[in-house]
């Protein structure tokens, strides 16, 4: 048995559950997300209480049981709390703005550059040095693909300038860069 997936998740105060067979849908303060699970497992309400089962012990079954007792476990920490993703804007004169639904990133490009916010998501920036951009909401899937698809833009340099997007504590591992002079 999984030990993940024979973990029950307990279902807070303000979390609305609905299981219908495979779909799951779980609404509360932080939005509304829906879900639907793989054969093989079986999804049950008893109270506030969701349990996971598998319907038999193939490799497959064994894998997803898990696999969807972790999503439903984020689904509902992310409606009732948001998850959140901080990176940090290094480099000298880069900056970012929100307007409307885009992201516009002045990161040392000719052209400023732009991403679409998808819905249910929420950025916000704060205007220090180094720039700091908040990816918000309650999925936790797309938090991480949108924080990833801001950071693949202009990635951190592991050479001496320091520059580029990078997560909050992340460490950049430094490399040397070509040795000039005579060698002796």
């Amino acid at each position: 048995m999984s030990r993940i997936g024979k973990k029950p998740v307990e279902v807070p105060a303000g979390v609305k559950v609905n299981v219908a067979q495979r779909k799951v849908s779980i609404e509360g303060p932080g939005g509304k997300l829906e879900h639907t699970f793989p054969y093989g497992v079986g999804i049950s309400l008893e109270g506030n209480t969701i349990t996971v089962t598998r319907t038999s012990d193939s490799k497959q079954h064994r894998a997803f049981h898990g696999m969807t007792r972790a999503l439903l476990a984020n689904m509902v920490t992310g409606v009732k709390t948001p998850f959140e993703k901080i990176l940090e804007i290094h480099g000298t004169g880069y900056n970012a703005d929100v307007k409307g639904q885009e992201l516009e990133l002045d990161i040392g490009f000719s052209n400023k550059v732009k991403i679409k916010i998808p819905k249910g998501l929420e950025v916000k920036i704060d205007k220090q040095r180094p720039v700091v951009v908040r990816v918000l909401g309650a999925d936790k899937q797309a938090v991480g693909q949108l924080s990833a698809e801001i950071r693949k833009i202009r990635p951190p340099s592991p050479y001496g300038e320091n520059k580029g997007i990078r997560y909050r504590g992340e460490v950049i591992r430094k490399k040397a860069g070509k040795a000039f002079g005579e060698k002796k």
